[in-house]
């Protein structure tokens, strides 16, 4: 591997996937490390739905603040264990070895041998320790009353890589996790009860994280098939796929809408409204067959993600404006309260 050597190292891992050079790697603080093993950008997700979750429980009135902290940390930490455990699963089995999808972007640790099984052990055993013992700890002080959330998030994170995602059920397996069980399993801890407009809205915003591993699935397509990875968009073909993230994109809108209307969400959430351009452009993106070389002016650490990339811009863009429009609602009960 390269001896990259990356400017700003903190803020590459947090916004993207570059590569580590073996010489960057061993000069890096072990936090930093960490971030890189852990797949750190796609932790935004997780600290969305959580984020959501807390604004919905400010504006019902009933907001725990250390229990919402728990949960990000709790939530933020089984995350990042699913995403080394992944890179773990996928390599033992032979998967990411190689010139696999999975080793041409980003740091994969093992497969660039910047740690070895045994270490990367550690990570992962360390990181879903720590993740259990903040569940653990949010079971005791809520009497129990979330179980069903945590269990069947925590089967998730287990089972997700294999055997769910080669039998095509990852991909409902993030609309489960992102959408009812983060929000609305966090906004249960946070505000004492369960709501299921909550959860509902938990499943429309958990389109967005859905429509990237849907992108994902369909930039490896060839490569799943090759290895017998059958993902969704691997059963469906690639371009029902495609079109299914189009209805997909579709439906974030409309549902958020519907919520708008049922009086589930605030007015102000409409502000996802100028995430549209970029949901056009995506759209307008999937409707063409993907570059067969890196293209002028493209991300060259982000290649030879493609479809995928452009999701993450849009599902990023659209979270942003969900909170900011979330946090105009709990403005909005703050100052008609006084």
């Amino acid at each position: 591997m390269t001896n990259l050597q990356i400017d700003s190292p903190w803020k590459a891992v947090l916004t993207g996937t570059p590569v580590f050079g073996k010489a960057q790697w061993e000069k890096s603080p072990l936090c930093l490390k960490w971030l890189v093993a852990a797949r750190a950008s796609l932790l935004f997700l997780t600290l969305s739905s959580a984020v959501i979750a807390g604004l919905l429980a400010l504006m019902a009135g009933s907001f725990d603040p250390v229990l919402w902290f728990a949960c990000v940390t709790g939530l933020m930490l089984a995350h990042a264990t699913n995403n080394m455990l992944n890179d773990y699963v996928d390599y033992t089995r032979g998967l990411d070895q190689g010139n696999y999808y999975r080793a041409r972007y980003g740091t994969h640790v093992l497969n660039d041998g910047l740690l070895d099984q045994h270490a990367f052990r550690i990570y992962i055993g360390v990181t879903g320790g720590a993740a259990l013992v903040v569940a653990l700890g949010i079971l005791y002080v809520v009497d129990w009353q979330v179980m069903v959330p945590v269990v069947a998030g925590a089967f998730i994170l287990l089972f997700y890589t294999y055997p769910l995602k080669t039998l095509g059920l990852g991909e409902f397996a993030v609309l489960l996790v992102w959408g009812p069980l983060m929000v609305g399993g966090t906004f249960q801890v946070v505000a004492g009860y369960w709501s299921w407009p909550v959860a509902m809205v938990g499943a429309v915003t958990a389109l967005g994280p859905t429509s990237l591993i849907f992108a994902k699935h369909v930039d490896k397509l060839l490569m799943d098939e090759a290895k017998g990875v059958m993902t969704l968009p691997v059963r469906l073909g690639e371009q029902h796929a495609r079109r299914l993230i189009q209805m997909i994109l579709i439906g974030i809108y409309v549902g958020i809408l519907l919520c708008v209307v049922l009086d589930w969400l605030p007015v102000g959430a409409l502000v996802v409204a100028f995430a549209l351009p970029t949901a056009f452009s995506f759209s307008r993106i999937l409707e063409n067959e993907k570059p067969a070389e890196c293209p002028a002016l493209y991300p060259v650490a982000a290649w030879p993600l493609w479809f995928a990339a452009h999701a993450f811009v849009h599902t990023r863009k659209f979270g942003v404006l969900l909170m900011l429009g979330l946090l105009s609602g709990v403005f909005y009960e703050s100052v008609s309260g006084l």
